[in-house]
């Protein structure tokens, strides 16, 4: 249940809208069950398209409860929308993201919600799509409303093979853009060891047994040219010109840990002059970012997305 302050017991969060759904139509939907103080439908920033969700605040508790009631699980045109409490944030939800791989390439959303959802509420879910075949690329995104939960789907599902498939699915946390460059990532890798270390991680080698590739991501990056010892830095061409830093935390925040993000500016106009740079502490997720955002059409654009080398671009 949600925690018991007034916000949290009327304001809603909606997803799976379908993306023609204006907001004042997402408005009307929700006043038809009471009073609705006020009904937000997010968009894609730069191009301004809808993201399938948003927010509705009730005047009134009861009716927020009954909006619940009533209206989850309706279907829209294709869609089956999704209404539950938008939590505000706190430590039992942050980082309860999901990144799946390995999926079967014919496994659908909801096929995909409904092996998660025994073990507790998913707030949305995302399979990733090749944008050019229209087909599933084997790997989701799902987020739970606590992070206990999340924990629970990690713990049963990693390693489990779909039904009906030959492959293994592999379950972590998605990592956080705001998450700080070591945390997650050493304690994975270290097993939970609580020891902190300075220094290069080259010296531990020994003692742990994993490829020297990912001793490498921890340590300089050395092995891709042009990759500086923060991270693997990706290179984004053909953005437009309304393009910000926050596009490019949406689009490479959920493949996992981001450094740093910039777009390149025009000096004069301030306008995006078509490309920008994003920082990821790790290779594998820098990787899958780039596998799966290359040939991406945001907007009127197809993005080309690859490692940054060391000659050309500054």
């Amino acid at each position: 249940l949600p925690p018991m302050d007034d916000d949290a017991r009327t304001n809603l969060i909606v997803n799976y809208l379908p993306q023609t759904m204006s907001q004042d139509e997402l408005r009307s939907l929700f006043s038809s069950v009471g009073d609705v103080e006020s009904a937000k439908l997010i968009r894609d920033k730069v191009a301004g398209h809808s993201l399938g969700y948003g927010f509705v605040n009730f005047v009134n508790p009861s009716d927020a409860e009954r909006a619940i009631s009533t209206l989850n699980g309706l279907r829209l045109q294709s869609k089956t929308i999704k209404v539950s409490y938008a939590r505000p944030s706190s430590d039992t939800i942050k980082d309860a993201n999901l990144y799946i791989s390995g999926l079967p390439r014919t496994l659908s959303q909801p096929e995909l919600e409904d092996m998660f959802t025994r073990y507790g509420h998913i707030i949305n879910s995302r399979v990733l799509v090749d944008q050019a075949s229209g087909l599933s690329r084997g790997v989701a995104f799902i987020r739970f409303d606590k992070r206990a939960e999340a924990e629970d789907a990690i713990k049963h599902l990693n390693g489990h093979t779909p039904p009906g498939s030959s492959e293994p699915i592999t379950v972590k946390f998605a990592a956080n853009p705001n998450q700080t460059r070591n945390s997650q990532m050493m304690s994975q890798m270290y097993h939970g060891q609580s020891r902190r270390f300075g220094g290069p991680v080259h010296h531990q080698a020994q003692r742990f047994r994993f490829s020297p590739m990912s001793v490498d991501h921890l340590g300089s990056g050395g092995g891709a040219s042009g990759n500086s010892p923060s991270g693997w830095c990706i290179f984004i061409y053909n953005l437009g010109q309304e393009a910000d830093e926050a596009v490019l935390w949406q689009l490479f925040g959920p493949f996992g840990a981001v450094v740093n993000v910039k777009v390149i500016r025009d000096f004069n106009t301030n306008k995006c002059k078509g490309f920008g740079f994003v920082t990821m502490t790790n290779y594998e997720e820098a990787a899958m970012a780039i596998h799966s955002l290359n040939g991406y059409r945001l907007g009127d654009k197809v993005l080309q997305v690859s490692f940054k080398t060391s000659k050309g671009h500054k």
